[in-house]
């Protein structure tokens, strides 16, 4: 690796980890997620019972919902 390589992470690269910065650790939850988007990682089609169902469950447990299912 060349010295020009080293560099802090900048907006343009958040994830990924440069030589001597602290690395930057995200989890599902970090992001806004539909209920389409929970029907969709539970494996489920996104049907509208399929989409309402994930609704309710993200009403009721929040992040802790996306938790479960991409940790």
């Amino acid at each position: 690796m060349t010295e020009h390589n080293l560099r802090p992470p900048g907006e343009d690269d958040p994830g990924l980890l440069h030589a001597g910065a602290e690395p930057v650790l995200r989890t599902g939850a970090d992001q806004p997620w539909d209920p389409e988007d929970l029907a969709l990682a539970e494996g489920r089609d996104p049907t509208p019972e399929n989409i309402e169902r994930a609704r309710r469950i993200l009403e009721r447990d929040g992040p802790a919902a996306i938790e479960r299912t991409v940790p």
